[in-house]
């Protein structure tokens, strides 16, 4: 069936771009697919002519199955925006020290590189999410790029699913991923490594993130909230693997890429549809999107 132009009744993430699609915005649905896409990425001419909302559309749960809307977020948003901060203070640091040469200054110099790794870790962000919303269809809610109350801190990507809730953190690193054991003979001290650099601390970074999501569900008033499982992922998207190179844990920490991550979370599980929908609901309101 030929994708129709709608106006959505929930919220949802477009398939191609992974932007956020609140409820009401007009975006091109594919009942086969279950996925909806934005009118930026599927202009007018390239699909059918509208299709008005009717009982059937307004049924419809657009990539959420929630009770109502849901802000899913737009992946990479505070990486983004640490990246323009950092780009304009050094423009206007240039402007003051050169004057009418600043120009000139700017085009033969480039950001930092402490600077440049925050817009590649929004890339890479973004990028996940296209893939987990093309894959995952309609099996996930998808929530992207959600503030901790109280820190300063975020949390990447979450999904819900029947398998549990997945708290994933995208990292846009090159080079061989790979754990080494550099315990010796007498003892096992089994550390992460990228492109030969250790990066253990990396994955010890997500335990804030799943207490932070286990504190959200303790006052979710779900009767499943207490049994259900919050697992943490670390995914990079553009790393290099070995050839029978399989995810493994770093202190208890799932280590993979994209393809494995979609097919774990996929697992069948303990949750309902509307288990999914009020967990969904629940974490988006607990752990709000950040604002582009």
């Amino acid at each position: 069936m030929a994708a129709r132009l709608i106006r959505l009744r929930y919220a949802g993430t477009c398939a191609g771009c992974a932007r956020a699609l609140p409820a009401g915005t007009k975006a091109w649905w594919d009942a086969g697919a279950r996925t909806a896409t934005c009118a930026g990425c599927q202009p007018a001419e390239a699909a059918a002519s509208e299709w008005p909302v009717d009982t059937a559309v307004a049924d419809v749960v657009v990539q959420n199955r929630t009770p109502g809307p849901v802000s899913t977020g737009a992946a990479g948003a505070s990486a983004r925006r640490e990246y323009e901060r950092r780009h304009q203070r050094r423009e206007e640091r240039i402007e003051q020290e050169w004057g009418r040469l600043s120009g000139v200054v700017k085009f033969l110099t480039d950001d930092p590189q402490s600077t440049r790794a925050w817009a590649k870790g929004s890339d890479g962000e973004q990028c996940l999410a296209q893939r987990l919303v093309r894959d995952l269809g309609d099996r996930a809610v998808l929530l992207h790029d959600r503030k901790v109350p109280g820190t300063r801190g975020n949390i990447d990507h979450l999904a819900i699913a029947s398998s549990g809730i997945w708290v994933i953190d995208a990292k846009n690193y090159a080079g061989q991923v790979e754990q080494r054991n550099v315990g010796g003979w007498f003892r096992t001290d089994l550390r992460l490594y990228v492109n030969k650099r250790d990066r253990t601390k990396v994955a010890a970074g997500l335990g804030w993130q799943v207490e932070a999501v286990r504190k959200a569900l303790g006052s979710a008033g779900i009767p499943v909230a207490a049994t259900i499982s919050v697992t943490p992922a670390l995914c990079f998207t553009d790393a290099e693997w070995k050839f029978f190179a399989k995810p493994f844990q770093q202190d208890g920490v799932w280590v993979t890429w994209a393809k494995k991550l979609v097919e774990m979370i996929a697992t069948p599980g303990p949750l309902t549809l509307d288990d999914v929908a009020h967990v969904a609901a629940h974490l988006a309101t607990a752990l709000p999107p950040i604002t582009p």
